[in-house]
């Protein structure tokens, strides 16, 4: 488990950074946290790990998955957002969730019990407010992929 202290957008974002360059192609990642905590900051941070343009990073919340390459093809970062979905398997199924995360790091805003049946975690990331813009992210692999 490894907890870090961030006092800024920036740092939440480097954080991610810093994990993305660990990513293996199975990763699957649960960033949880109330909204505006920074989850899509620590993504942002994910896909610049991995080599993608951090620019085009944005909330998956109206498209559900974005996916965002490493210029090399090496790894492909799949980021979803289920905040606007019911959690139920069989919505997830309807848009075509299991199919779309084979094969790649995967970052799920908003999991749900559905979606850990689906696709149970290796990494999760818990991002709590702390003092001021301060937020304690809570890093912990819980599986090899």
């Amino acid at each position: 488990m490894n907890d870090v202290l961030s006092g800024s957008p920036e740092e939440t974002e480097d954080a991610g950074l810093r994990l993305g360059r660990e990513l293996e192609q199975l990763d699957v990642l649960y960033l949880e946290g109330e909204l505006g905590a920074g989850k899509t900051c620590f993504a942002r941070g994910l896909a610049r790990g991995l080599g993608a343009a951090a620019r085009e990073v944005a909330s998956p919340t109206f498209a559900i998955v974005h996916e965002y390459a490493a210029p090399d093809g090496r790894l492909v970062l799949r980021h979803l957002d289920l905040y606007r979905l019911e959690d139920r398997a069989a919505d997830l199924q309807a848009v075509g969730v299991p199919e779309a995360l084979s094969g790649a790091p995967v970052a799920v805003e908003w999991p749900g019990r559905a979606i850990r049946r689906l696709l149970p975690p290796t990494i999760e990331v818990a991002i709590v407010r702390a003092q001021g813009e301060s937020r304690r992210i809570r890093i912990r692999r819980l599986s090899p992929p």
